[in-house]
């Protein structure tokens, strides 16, 4: 092997890491944009597209929901995303989303996240039973503790 071959894959590596980390600098700056102009904890869209996406602008799931915050194609045509892998289009749309279903369920996260996953259409009240959606409410709500920790801790650091 020369000597080449063996560093193809740390540079891949790294220049990925590179790419990872400007797109993810744009996609915290469009979630906390977009949260402060639709009236979102912007914590809470952090910890959405963490859990939905772990950050990556290119996330497919097996359901065939796309982008950072995970849209499905219907939700994505819904609010106007014609490019759900585009940073600026996907948060727009998935905050003006969650947006909607905080008001639609009065402001009460664990419902408007638990239909943010599942849909709209079954979640009802906090009856709902599927575990899957109560793992992801409660994975969900970890993460979002886990942002305002830190918003609080960087606050009170010293300057």
């Amino acid at each position: 092997m020369t000597r080449i071959s063996l560093l193809l894959p740390v540079l891949t590596v790294v220049l990925a890491t590179r790419s990872w980390g400007a797109n993810h600098a744009e996609a915290a700056y469009y979630a906390d944009a977009y949260a402060r102009h639709y009236h979102v904890p912007p914590e809470l869209v952090r910890a959405i597209i963490r859990q939905e996406s772990n950050w990556n602008q290119r996330a497919i799931s097996e359901k065939n929901a796309r982008g950072l915050m995970q849209l499905m194609p219907t939700t994505a045509a819904r609010f106007g995303v014609r490019n759900s892998f585009d940073i600026s289009q996907n948060v727009g749309g998935g905050v003006r989303y969650l947006r909607d279903l905080l008001v639609q369920y009065h402001g009460d996260i664990r419902l408007a996240v638990a239909a943010y996953y599942a849909g709209e259409q079954r979640i009802h009240s906090l009856q709902y039973s599927n575990a899957d959606v109560i793992r992801y409410v409660e994975d969900v709500r970890r993460r979002y503790l886990q942002e305002l920790s830190a918003k609080h801790t960087s606050k009170e650091s010293p300057r």
